[in-house]
């Protein structure tokens, strides 16, 4: 008998593991994806020809970096990330770059969003991608 289950102990770690390794993988894609797409709205920001639309944009960054449940989520703006997973802040948890970098960014884009002049928005903008585009 115990020949039997040592012989099933590898299926079982491998049947055990698979699904772990593919949570983090879906983990680091929608981190990936939430990224771009606030990657994006920043560069629509920073396009942006008057302050209402750039403030917009960065809000929308500022969505896709918090999710719906994190602090400076705001629900009368749009998500662009909804549905990609937690937030890209959340859904970075443990990758201590990647949350510093995405935390940096989060910081920038809600400066961004309260700039009182358009190049002032524009610049906190183009932080913002840089600060999401840096490896």
């Amino acid at each position: 008998m115990v020949r039997k289950s040592i012989r099933w102990a590898p299926v079982l770690l491998l049947a055990v593991a698979l699904p772990i390794a593919a949570q983090a993988g879906d983990a680091g894609d929608a981190v990936s994806k939430q990224v771009s797409t606030a990657s994006a709205h920043a560069g629509m920001a920073l396009g942006a020809a008057d302050l209402k639309m750039a403030h917009a944009h960065l809000k929308h960054v500022v969505n896709c970096l918090v999710g719906p449940s994190g602090k400076g989520y705001d629900a009368q703006e749009e998500d662009p990330c909804k549905g990609m997973g937690q937030g890209a802040i959340i859904d970075a948890k443990g990758d201590t770059a990647t949350e510093a970098r995405l935390q940096s960014a989060l910081a920038q884009a809600e400066h961004g969003a309260k700039a009182m002049t358009l190049n002032g928005a524009h610049a906190d903008a183009q932080r913002v991608m840089s600060s999401l585009q840096a490896k």
